[in-house]
């Protein structure tokens, strides 16, 4: 409770209450104009746990605006945090459920999304809450732009076979994929960052599988 308090004190930082699920949320399609203030890209991070890819993302990149959204606002909390106590000016935070989507970003609005380490949801009566399932493909290709690209790292062989199995069906160009991402060149730096459970799966000895792919035009 004290860090749901201490949230509704921080910049940046949009919870229930100022937006809901049956109606536009206030800043839909005005993301640039009146959070950050600029015409640059915008990159989401879909359940963004304790928004360590988020921060770092936008430590790495300063000219793109990244936004972190998780339905748990104790995990959120963290990098919320860091965002306001460094003054990173190009991140935000939303405390909201990913079907939920549709209502805070317009069409065209976001230029990725990124996807880290979701819950796979195994079982079979879950999948329509996997966050590669169709449902959630069809939200994301409608809030990317036209050049717009997805990426997935995860733990979980059964999810990234699930992944593999619906974008193909779904119509995309799968510009990057491995079942084992760190051993490989990797070319793009923002590759090597690590959440706290990537960390973990790594010392682990499990191997990360990654994807990146657009839907097509």
């Amino acid at each position: 409770m004290k860090r749901f308090a201490e949230l509704e004190t921080m910049v940046r930082v949009f919870q229930p209450g100022t937006g809901f699920a049956d109606k536009d949320h206030p800043l839909k399609g005005k993301w640039r104009s009146d959070v950050f203030h600029n015409e640059n890209k915008i990159i989401l991070e879909v359940g963004c746990g304790r928004g360590e890819y988020t921060i770092q993302m936008a430590k790495m990149f300063p000219e793109k605006n990244f936004i972190g959204l998780d339905k748990k606002g104790a995990r959120l909390w963290k990098g919320a945090k860091t965002s306001n106590e460094e003054n990173i000016l190009n991140t935000a935070f939303i405390r909201t459920q990913v079907e939920h989507l549709h209502s805070y970003f317009e069409p065209g609005e976001l230029h990725e999304i990124w996807i880290t380490f979701p819950d796979p949801q195994p079982q079979k009566t879950r999948e329509n809450t996997r966050m590669t399932s169709p449902r959630f493909l069809e939200i994301y290709k409608q809030i990317l732009d036209a050049n717009g690209v997805v990426h997935l790292k995860t733990d979980s062989t059964g999810l990234f076979e699930y992944t593999l199995e619906k974008i193909n069906s779904f119509g995309v160009n799968i510009l990057d994929c491995t079942t084992d991402l760190y051993q490989r060149e990797i070319n793009h730096d923002v590759l090597h960052i690590k959440t706290t459970y990537e960390a973990r799966f790594l010392k682990e000895g499990l191997k990360i599988n990654y994807v990146r792919f657009e839907f097509a035009k």
